[in-house]
């Protein structure tokens, strides 16, 4: 039995080496740009495609150890940091080779991701009770306003005053949902306290750690820096709230579930 487990493991962190030798080295294979010691927007985005792997390969190995109600949000976990560590393997790229801010690959990154952490909400409320669907709907409808007017003021088909306000618009209706919505509504009235805890914490990521990202496109359009410094400083700051929000949101979710599994157990 203890033979059997030990294989069981190695062989699992086989093949998460593997998988992350694979992501790692593929991304390389890609990259023609040298990164310059002085490069520091360029070896930010290098130190957090390094730890999206690591979150990557710990959120999918830590399934095995939760139960199976919980699986889904740990593997919805790992895709978040998956597809995001490749995103930012060629976001460097982009940097490296131009120095230009990497716009559409990061809103490509976040129209797949943010739904993904919105989807979590739903997911974690899910395991312990119905949901109806329109939480899902509504979290969706918020991500997708918020993404399409950020990108709109971004990539220069708006104004970035009103493409600003269209995007915060749709922050503060996410918000709204999880605190005084049907959603906020559900965790406080259904879930038990552990349940409780994490999704009060997720929300207020939602609204500490996503505050970071208005404050990133404020330095990066609105502050009438240099080019040279906008980008720089809208690039550090976005750089920051995706790993403290992506990998967060994982560990939060990582720890309930194994705590509610292991209560479970001990009943």
């Amino acid at each position: 039995m203890i033979m059997s487990k030990t294989r069981s493991v190695t062989t699992k962190l086989g093949v998460a080496s593997v998988f992350a030798a694979t992501i790692s080295g593929s991304a390389l294979a890609a990259s023609s740009p040298v990164l310059k010691q002085d490069d520091f927007v360029g070896i930010s985005f290098w130190i957090i495609s390094m730890a999206l792997i690591a979150a990557t390969v710990f959120f999918f190995l830590e399934r095995d150890r939760v139960s199976a109600k919980w699986k889904t949000s740990l593997t919805v976990s790992g895709l978040v940091t998956l597809v995001a560590a490749v995103h930012y393997f060629y976001m460097r790229d982009v940097w490296v080779a131009t120095g230009s801010t990497p716009t559409v690959f990061r809103y490509i990154d976040w129209l797949i991701t943010v739904p993904l952490l919105m989807i979590e909400f739903y997911l974690i409320l899910s395991a312990i009770t119905k949901v109806p669907v329109g939480v899902f709907w509504r979290l969706m409808i918020g991500t997708l306003v918020m993404l399409i007017g950020g990108y709109l003021g971004e990539a220069g088909y708006m104004a970035v005053w009103p493409a600003f306000i269209i995007g915060m618009a749709g922050w503060a209706y996410i918000l709204y949902e999880i605190f005084a919505g049907q959603a906020g509504k559900i965790n406080a009235q259904s879930a038990p306290p552990a349940v409780q805890s994490a999704f009060n914490t997720m929300r207020w990521i939602v609204t500490i750690g996503w505050a970071i990202y208005p404050v990133g496109y404020f330095f990066g359009y609105l502050t009438g820096m240099s080019p040279e410094s906008s980008a720089n400083a809208l690039n550090i700051i976005y750089n920051g709230a995706d790993v403290l929000n992506k990998i967060a949101f994982g560990l939060i979710i990582w720890t309930v579930a194994v705590s509610e599994t292991e209560n479970a157990k001990a009943k």
